[in-house]
């Protein structure tokens, strides 16, 4: 290794602050792609449709109408959200930081006094004008994410006055300031030692609430001091990035938290602390993930014959009679299917690309349920307990449950095997 007086790297160094950078790298490629190629203004909600071609982020689902904007403020102006009264439907106001970690969530679960009405978005720290009757919720900084996203169940038409109904009120006058320019990357074409150009840029656009935070910006600040000291550095990084940092994230990726049975699960999704692998995998294949509290993820990588989870293979998951997934969640349940690296959905002839309490699985016999994943569907099985894969085409699944049973945020409670077939 080469080094000077003062500076030096190591694996451990480069793979610790390249991951923990790539949390920032990934939420502002998609406020970027939001604001400038999806062109959606700022304090503007975009009221998605359920239509696959819409979902323009990772690890989209179908059982919620849901809708999105970047809320803008600054020092002088507050905006405000109008909330519609919405009663049995699961529906919550989603609020996220520039590193993917929740801000809150409101709903009458986490508002109860407040459950509709307005809410006053303000900068932490600054006092501007607000409604009466609004109640004040303190933002990080000047800009967080929303997505909102009302429960379809079987009425879609019904979610979508709802959704529609949700209104901003942003003053004109608001400053607000364009999201950093970043290098462009994709998730199979991964940064390298630009990832450390203008460092202090990158940290200063938004703080990040991760109790190590400083710890792991001072790591980052000793990797890009040793790349401007010249080209055999850089090369020297480059190498520890490409041997060390992307396997490590990648390998991390396809397993990541509590595994078993070929799912993952992480239990601090939304709420990271000092998890910065679990935070970079979630901006990664599941951007906006939202507390577990209100949804917990179980992503589907890998069948019992230990093998990644591909078309070619017909898998199935069967709930015993005494832990149906209904049992599993205070709301609702689903599980969607999507291509990877990409985590969009993949393309079929049924545009069916998910599986929930109102599709109309049927239980078996002994009150049982079992699901089926494959890309044909198997004989003698009824076609709304069948999801199709593509032959050919790895998959990943995202198995939601909403508002988790307690049982189940406490790990006693897991979800059955994917097992081949």
């Amino acid at each position: 290794m080469k080094m000077n007086a003062k500076l030096e790297v190591n694996g451990e160094l480069v793979k610790e602050s390249y991951v923990y950078l790539l949390s920032r790298y990934l939420v502002l490629r998609q406020e970027n792609f939001d604001t400038k190629e999806d062109k959606i203004p700022y304090n503007t909600l975009k009221h998605n449709s359920v239509a696959p071609a819409d979902a323009n982020f990772v690890n989209p689902n179908f059982d919620v109408v849901y809708s999105e904007a970047w809320i803008a403020v600054d020092d002088d102006n507050a905006v405000i959200l109008e909330v519609p009264e919405i009663k049995n439907r699961y529906y919550t106001v989603q609020l996220l930081d520039g590193w993917g970690e929740v801000v809150t969530n409101i709903n009458e679960r986490n508002y109860p006094d407040h459950p509709y009405g307005k809410f006053a978005f303000v900068k932490k720290g600054t006092n501007p004008s607000v409604p009466s009757d609004a109640v004040k919720i303190e933002l990080p900084s000047e800009k967080v994410k929303v997505l909102l996203r009302v429960e379809q169940k079987d009425d879609p038409e019904g979610a979508v006055k709802l959704q529609k109904a949700f209104k901003f009120d942003a003053p004109d006058n608001i400053k607000i300031k364009e999201p950093l320019e970043i290098p462009h990357f994709t998730n199979a074409d991964f940064l390298l030692e630009e990832i450390y150009s203008n460092l202090e840029e990158l940290l200063a656009t938004y703080p990040d609430k991760m109790p190590k935070a400083a710890e792991f910006q001072d790591k980052a600040r000793q990797v890009a001091a040793y790349i401007e000291l010249g080209d055999e550095q850089k090369a020297e990084v480059r190498n520890l990035i490409v041997k060390e940092a992307i396997p490590y994230f990648t390998d991390g990726a396809k397993g990541f938290g509590t595994q078993k049975g070929g799912w993952s699960v992480t239990y601090v999704a939304g709420a990271f602390e000092n998890d910065i692998l679990a935070r970079a995998i979630i901006n990664y294949g599941g951007i906006w993930a939202n507390s577990i509290q209100e949804a917990l993820y179980f992503i589907g990588q890998q069948g019992t014959d230990g093998e990644l989870l591909s078309g070619d293979k017909v898998y199935k998951i069967h709930f015993p009679k005494d832990q149906l997934p209904n049992g599993l969640a205070e709301a609702f349940w689903s599980v969607t299917l999507y291509g990877v690296p990409d985590y969009h959905v993949i393309p079929n002839k049924l545009n069916k690309f998910s599986i929930n309490d109102y599709t109309g699985p049927k239980t078996n016999e002994d009150g049982s349920l079992t699901l089926y994943i494959a890309a044909e569907k198997p004989a003698d099985v009824d076609p709304g307990n069948w999801l199709p894969s593509k032959a050919g085409k790895g998959f990943s699944l995202n198995f939601r449950l909403y508002v988790p049973k307690k049982e189940v945020l406490e790990g006693k409670v897991f979800l059955p095997p994917l097992e081949v077939l």
